[in-house]
């Protein structure tokens, strides 16, 4: 069943950021731009109950301060763009053998038995962003989601993930810096500037 809640900043606060106040609706696709050091990423983990922050984070009804941090994490899910594995085995990290999307990322059943050593950069993002979504969330935090992948992969990926989104109906925030793919992927794209938000109007709907 599509995801029914949204998720909304209410006054949140965390290093230079202040007051931020931002609602993603079920199915909504909100892409987060801004310069080096803004305080994306910090932004995110805030979001995902990873970092001390002020204001409150709501999933429906039900505030993230009511639950305890691990409960949180499942339901509002942060794929960072460094992934960590704690396994040697790649199937290890996911919660069974039979995992959907495989073949739709570039994949063969057989890189579950692959060392994680062997993986590259690209193909450790791509499970990252697989192992993430087979785990059921309500939310999805996308720290720049392709940093690591080609043009082809790139497309890949977004044509994977938007599927996906619209089928689960999770809103997302996804930390992204190329227009283009702002353009391919937002529903709404709001930029950090200084201490607060500043919504860009030019992004088309999906």
């Amino acid at each position: 069943m599509p995801a029914t809640d949204a998720l909304r900043l209410e006054a949140l606060a965390i290093g230079e950021l202040r007051g931020l106040d931002l609602t993603i609706a079920p199915g909504e696709i909100l892409c987060l731009s801004g310069a080096s050091g803004a305080g994306k990423t910090r932004l995110l983990r805030a979001v995902a109950d990873l970092e001390p922050h002020e204001g409150e984070v709501w999933l429906g009804e039900r505030a993230q301060s009511s639950l305890p941090g691990h409960e949180w994490r499942r339901r509002v899910m942060l794929v960072p763009a460094e992934s960590q594995w704690w396994a040697e085995r790649v199937g290890d990290h996911f919660p069974r053998d039979e995992i959907p999307g495989l073949a739709a990322l570039g994949f063969d059943r057989e890189v579950l038995d692959w060392p994680v050593s062997r993986l590259s950069s690209g193909e450790k993002q791509r499970l990252a962003l697989l192992r993430a979504l087979v785990r059921a969330p309500s939310v999805l935090l996308l720290d720049e989601p392709t940093a690591n992948l080609d043009d082809a992969s790139t497309r890949r990926v977004e044509g994977w993930l938007l599927s996906r989104i619209h089928e689960e109906g999770w809103p997302v925030i996804w930390v992204a810096h190329e227009p283009a793919q702002i353009a391919r992927v937002a529903t709404r794209h709001v930029r950090l500037e200084g201490k607060r938000l500043v919504e860009e109007v030019s992004a088309p709907c999906k």
